[in-house]
């Protein structure tokens, strides 16, 4: 039998590693018991399980129908309710002084459970503008079947509805890994605290970038690679960033942002119906259906030959 690798020599690496987390205020690890943190598995098990009542029979079961479909959410949002409860649990113990256990932890988690769950047919009203939008703005879908299942825009956008509610219910931790999952899954980067208005369409979708402070209107449409992002980040007297301050522009109804546009600043605002396009960069305010284009660079287009053409 061959031997382990490393098997002579693995007490001493082990003491060398476990040595770099000896000192308390160092970063990248977490040694405390009584502050659990949230688990990812188990938040994008949550996030599955919302899909599930938010598109019911695309995602979770299969086999619903007019006659079992009341049973099947009720017991879902039963399950949803006591998985958001414990991962924002954890979550909020993240940020609490007190020593574990902790009523007012308790106390937090079990109302940011309660609003989420209320407000789910609110979302579901949202989603579905969204999806009309996909449908409405793409000539390529063949179907609402088609978005629902494929488009990955859709899915960030349902994941940021879901993260945002509870980014408004000051939930630390849990909403942006729920926006770093779709994130890693679609090529898009919706901080959780942006405002996103209805019937909101982002097509193909890799490479959008859109910060915590942005406004988006109704009827919005953006394309891949668009990024609505800080011109600048502003410091204190001491040097250090000022957050909570409003850093990334405001986009009105019915703009449309094509591919590769910029947008930078927390003082920009994209008038209602204006159009931006491809590949410009954007870092002042612009008139209601103002288009906004960029010069192309000069093309040349040179003469060429097929293989074996002019060989003597």
């Amino acid at each position: 039998m061959r031997k382990k690798p490393i098997q002579d020599r693995l007490p001493d690496y082990t003491r060398q590693l476990v040595a770099t987390y000896a000192d308390e205020g160092t970063v990248a690890h977490h040694l405390d018991q009584a502050r659990r943190l949230p688990a990812p598995d188990a938040v994008v098990a949550l996030l599955k399980k919302i899909f599930a009542v938010l598109y019911p029979g695309y995602f979770g079961s299969q086999h619903l129908t007019r006659q079992n479909v009341s049973y099947h959410t009720g017991a879902l949002l039963d399950d949803i309710a006591a998985d958001l409860d414990e991962q924002a649990y954890l979550a909020v113990r993240t940020e609490c002084g007190r020593r574990s256990p902790c009523e007012h932890c308790v106390t937090q988690a079990s109302g940011v459970t309660e609003a989420f769950v209320a407000a789910l047919p609110e979302v579901r009203r949202l989603l579905v503008l969204d999806v009309q939008a996909a449908y409405d703005g793409d000539p390529a879908a063949r179907n609402l079947t088609e978005i629902l299942l494929a488009y990955p825009g859709l899915e960030a956008v349902t994941v940021h509805r879901v993260a945002h509610q509870l980014h408004l219910q000051e939930l630390p931790l849990v909403p942006r890994m729920m926006s770093e999952w779709a994130h890693r899954r679609t090529g898009v980067d919706i901080h959780p605290g942006a405002r996103i208005g209805e019937s909101f369409f982002i097509d193909h979708g890799t490479g959008v970038v859109i910060g915590e402070t942005t406004d988006i209107g109704a009827g919005v449409k953006i394309y891949q690679g668009v990024t609505l992002g800080a011109l600048s980040f502003p410091k204190d007297e001491r040097g250090q960033l000022i957050r909570g301050a409003k850093r990334h522009p405001t986009i009105e109804d019915g703009v449309v942002i094509y591919a590769g546009a910029t947008i930078l600043g927390g003082g920009t605002v994209i008038g209602r119906g204006a159009v931006i396009g491809g590949n410009t960069w954007v870092t002042h305010s612009i008139p209601a259906y103002g288009r906004v284009v960029s010069t192309p660079q000069e093309q040349r287009i040179l003469p060429g030959q097929a293989p074996g053409e002019g060989n003597t």
